[in-house]
């Protein structure tokens, strides 16, 4: 009696073009699930310069005008304000001579002139002044989504895992908070915590805080709604019976898990944060002068969009840009961590067309081509 040969029934048989299991097996064959999100990430080309654009944007506004750091004198037993100068001539609430009629004054990238964006009718900087709105804009948006996801995750998580009375409770104070309505709801804390000498020092810091406070019940919904489906989940069973508390199957087992849903969502609580923001403020519920933002500033010049639009034009522009940017990265987290995506992004006409151009020999080097001139060889 001789043994059957397993070798011959369990060896990989080569395969066609259209395998698209095997090719998405070649493609991520040897990375972890970190990896396979980062180079799907990367390979997405509007997330990628969406990511860059930003960057410049941050980079720009926090080095040209620097920043306002407040903090308590003892001695003095008031706040006052550390400021770190950029390089930049003008901030934003310095008055200059006006030149070329108050119009912009820049001319190509290499010509900016003393006043790029222009002054306004007292001879402000309005170049100045729109880097310092795009700060504190910023810094609303981040502060506000990390608020919000640090407040939705602990909710949804906990409603969704222990489910009952508890989730309940916590859904219907979820539920009288989506019922009344965020941009009223932020004025009424925003103007109550601009009387308080404290939140009013740091303005864009209290703005956020008061936002993430009532920005957070969607994100806790879709929490709730992930949780429920992954705690029925043979992973969780098993964490169970092994004896894991209920605090670590939610955060160290559940959360990783729904961790793509929570940072997508993210991000488009950014994008709608700047939106919120520039509503508040340009309402007058905002940042309060002598500071500004981008939503003041829209606010402060209403009255002079017939003579001078371009003092609407740039701060606008800024707004648009930021909230495009978060939305195109959102839309590349949302594709990289889609687990029902089989190939990973990159096996386009352009991205052929790139890999056949860097390769040495001029043929693909991955993606779809390879593997059909792969299945040719292998014919």
């Amino acid at each position: 009696m001789t043994t059957p040969n397993f070798t011959e029934i369990t060896a990989p048989q080569p395969h066609g073009p259209g395998d698209e299991l095997t090719i998405e097996q070649r493609e991520t064959i040897g990375l972890s699930q970190g990896q396979i999100v980062w180079r799907r990430f990367v390979r997405h080309t509007g997330a990628m310069v969406s990511t860059a654009v930003l960057l410049v944007i941050v980079l720009l506004v926090f080095t040209s005008v620097g920043i306002v750091v407040p903090w308590w004198d003892f001695s003095e037993g008031k706040f006052t304000q550390i400021q770190v100068s950029g390089w930049w001539a003008y901030d934003w609430n310095s008055i200059a001579p006006i030149v070329n009629g108050g119009n912009p004054t820049f001319v190509s990238l290499f010509d900016w002139g003393s006043h790029p964006f222009g002054q306004d009718e007292i001879g402000r900087d309005i170049f100045a002044r729109v880097m310092r709105g795009t700060q504190q804009s910023l810094t609303v948006m981040f502060i506000y989504g990390i608020l919000a996801a640090v407040i939705g995750i602990i909710v949804g998580g906990i409603a969704g895992y222990y489910r009952g009375w508890v989730d309940n409770v916590l859904m219907r104070v979820t539920d009288l908070f989506l019922v009344i309505p965020t941009l009223v709801f932020a004025a009424v804390l925003g103007q109550l915590a601009g009387q308080n000498e404290v939140l009013r020092a740091y303005g864009a810091v209290s703005l956020a805080v008061v936002l993430g406070l009532v920005g957070w019940m969607s994100l806790a919904r879709l929490v709730r709604g992930e949780f429920l489906t992954l705690r029925e989940r043979e992973f969780v069973d098993a964490a169970r019976v092994a004896g894991a508390s209920g605090r670590r199957i939610i955060f160290r087992h559940i959360l990783p898990n729904a961790l793509g849903v929570v940072i997508v969502s993210t991000t488009l609580l950014m994008s709608a944060a700047i939106i919120l923001e520039a509503n508040l403020s340009f309402l007058g519920f905002g940042i309060q002068p002598p500071d500004v933002s981008l939503g003041q500033i829209v606010q402060e010049y209403q009255g002079a969009f017939a003579t001078r639009p371009w003092l609407f034009w740039f701060p606008g522009a800024f707004i648009v840009a930021i909230a495009l940017c978060i939305n195109f990265i959102g839309d590349g987290l949302r594709d990289a961590f889609d687990p029902r995506q089989r190939k990973i992004p990159g096996n386009g006409t352009w991205s052929r067309m790139w890999r056949t151009l860097t390769s040495r020999d001029g043929r693909p080097t991955k993606g779809d081509a390879a593997d059909r001139d792969l299945s040719k060889a292998d014919a």
